[in-house]
């Protein structure tokens, strides 16, 4: 989308859209938020800011499992069955994006066809940008858009490597695993801080003939639980057997993520993680901002360069480097 595009809307129009769940101003809106033009900032920090009276009242559910695991058909009918249900569904789904040319495969929406055509159903691909762990950087901010939208459910799909868990349980209610049987060693691969972090587990891809394998799975996952610290308290992590290709098993996950948010909400832990969540995200676009700024002055620029150059030279430890440029700068006075 070219810069002429977005900015002949208004902020009040994308809002008036946004509040009408106009699903095309709805895009531009996020498309606006996700630029790095400046051009597009001071407009996209102002609709974020009128837009925040409307937002908060989603339940944001994290979405990841191994590639295979079933991710985009369990999102799908998942999304279909809770719209069946009287919600309303955005789904963001974060493409890796090429470490080469930053180009993004983005075939989540063409693989959910059906759930795209729902009318209450949004769904965003959204290019990861060579962003840490394949999560996008304005994830947090679109979620916001959805919300303002009216959106009941925002399901964010990983793409199931490096750090990207991490970075979306940070900013979700509930966070839903996904495992599939598979031979050997049914917890090889399963990093314990996956099995830290999540709230859900749903085994899919469940048969008549491999639902003694998906027990005896359920077993050793209960088993490793039992040496994992509570994540909230008064909740023993379920762990749900099912098929999402032939919605088996959908409805009991619906039930245990709404039982989940009504016991973290039954204390001050819902907004507790809410508040840490928003201060996640502060602190990650102060270092943003600040290596933004800092970057525009020739003299720091020249010295980024040299200091990254050192770093990537192995001249010093780039931790060591680091520290050195950001001392330099902001040490003074």
């Amino acid at each position: 989308m070219s810069i002429f595009e977005l900015m002949k809307f208004s902020t009040e129009e994308l809002i008036e859209g946004i509040r009408s769940g106009n699903k095309r101003l709805i895009a531009k809106a996020i498309t606006l938020v996700e630029s790095k033009k400046s051009e597009h900032r001071q407009q996209a920090e102002e609709l974020l800011k009128q837009i925040m009276p409307f937002t908060g009242n989603s339940i944001r559910v994290g979405v990841t499992g191994v590639p295979g695991a079933g991710k985009s058909t369990f999102i799908e009918n998942f999304g279909r069955m809770a719209i069946a249900n009287g919600k309303k569904v955005a789904v963001l789904a974060i493409d890796p994006s090429s470490a080469i040319n930053k180009g993004s495969i983005l075939g989540d929406k063409t693989r959910m066809e059906e759930l795209a055509k729902e009318e209450n159903a949004f769904i965003r691909p959204s290019p990861s940008s060579g962003f840490l762990g394949g999560v996008a950087n304005t994830t947090f901010e679109t979620m916001m858009i959805c919300e303002a939208a009216g959106y009941d459910f925002i399901l964010i799909e990983t793409v199931g490597v490096g750090q990207s868990e991490v970075l979306v349980a940070d900013i979700t209610d509930v966070f839903l695993f996904l495992k599939i049987i598979g031979g050997g060693d049914e917890l090889q691969g399963i990093k314990r801080g996956i099995m830290e972090m999540v709230d859900v587990i749903f085994i899919n891809k469940v048969e008549k003939e491999n639902l003694q394998k998906a027990k005896n799975t359920r077993l050793e996952l209960k088993r490793a639980l039992d040496f994992i610290p509570p994540k909230e308290k008064d909740w023993k992590i379920p762990i749900l057997l099912g098929s999402a290709l032939h919605n088996e098993g959908l409805s009991d996950v619906f039930e245990k993520i709404n039982e989940f948010i009504s016991l973290k909400k039954k204390t001050t832990r819902f907004e507790e993680v809410r508040t840490q969540q928003a201060e996640k995200r502060f602190e990650y676009w102060v270092q943003e901002y600040i290596l933004s700024m800092m970057k525009k002055s020739n003299a720091v620029e020249e010295a980024y360069i040299q200091h990254k150059k050192n770093a990537s030279a192995m001249v010093s430890n780039p931790s060591t480097e680091a520290k050195l440029f950001v001392e330099k700068f902001l040490s003074k006075g």
